[in-house]
């Protein structure tokens, strides 16, 4: 479980870039009440989850492990996962811009 998750930083990192929470969530897999309940220090992000968030807020990937408190290592990636990672990233900003367009 995470130590401390701050999340007035995380929701400043959203409001500087004009997103929603609802796009972080989608952006890292998590449902939005899964979203919920990391902002409130009840569920730990995964080490993948911490590179989607860093991609997505436009941080290191480290930051965004200490902000959140987690315990689990940030990813260390070989060039065919990075590759993967990098397109399911893109598939997950589509998902997520086409849930922005529909009003989710």
């Amino acid at each position: 479980m995470a130590l401390f998750f701050d999340a007035p930083w995380f929701d400043g990192k959203l409001a500087e870039r004009g997103l929603s929470r609802s796009v972080l969530a989608a952006i890292a897999g998590l449902s939005e009440d899964q979203l919920i309940l990391v902002f409130k220090d009840q569920m730990e992000l995964s080490a993948g989850q911490v590179a989607a968030f860093a991609e997505l807020l436009g941080v290191p990937a480290a930051e965004v492990a200490d902000r959140a408190g987690v315990s689990t290592p940030t990813p260390r990636a070989s060039s065919q996962d990075a590759r993967i990672a990098a397109l399911e990233q893109r598939l997950a900003m589509l998902e997520a811009e086409v849930a922005r367009l529909k009003g989710g």
